[in-house]
């Protein structure tokens, strides 16, 4: 999403333009990249964007970077970052141990994924099971990915279409909580669903 709206609002900026300015917004997470400058004959001092919501004018082999000030972005520019896809969101449902029963708790996060997925035309669905390092990798591996797939199946009861969802198991090898070997954790029993 980064490059995504700073390479949208780049081309609406740069396009057929002798003057031009480039604008650096936070990503969904409210990070951002870096963007820098130079002169393309090598002469003259490079600019860089290191602080979102700012603004670089380039025109006449130089570039000036300024905050965006009152006005914020220009008609054109917020058209297009408003015509962008909301940003993703990550939701978590946790397990009982060795399971693939939700535990107490997490059965009312079905419903807002349910209604997320429903609320985004086209959406995509990235389901990621997890367990906790109880049992050997094989046992942790397949129990991951039948919780996943687990919820990628009660989505698709729910009408969603099963292409538009992936369900996928990393065991043990992504921890939520760092434990030892054969330690019961319940911050560790999950699956992460992520809807773009």
């Amino acid at each position: 999403m980064r490059l995504r709206r700073i390479a949208l609002l780049t081309l609406l900026s740069l396009a057929g333009c002798a003057h031009s300015s480039v604008v650096l917004l936070p990503d969904e997470d409210g990070g951002h990249g870096e963007i820098a400058f130079r002169p393309k004959d090598g002469k003259g001092a490079e600019a860089v964007m290191r602080d979102a919501n700012t603004r670089a004018s380039i025109g006449g082999g130089q570039a000036t970077v300024r905050p965006l000030g009152p006005n914020g972005l220009k008609p054109a520019e917020a058209a297009l970052l408003a015509s962008l896809p909301p940003p993703a969101k990550t939701f978590t449902l946790y397990f009982t141990e060795g399971t693939t029963d939700l535990a107490p708790g997490s059965s009312g996060a079905l419903e807002a994924i349910r209604a997320e997925v429903a609320r985004r035309p086209g959406a995509e669905v990235q389901v990621t099971g997890h367990t906790d390092t109880v049992g050997g990798d094989a046992d942790n591996d397949a129990l991951s990915r039948r919780r996943a797939q687990q919820i990628v199946n009660w989505l698709a009861t729910r009408g969603f279409d099963p292409r538009m969802m992936s369900a996928v198991g990393r065991g043990e090898r992504e921890l939520k909580e760092r434990t030892a070997d054969n330690v019961s954790s319940a911050a560790n029993r999950r699956v992460e669903v992520l809807v773009r």
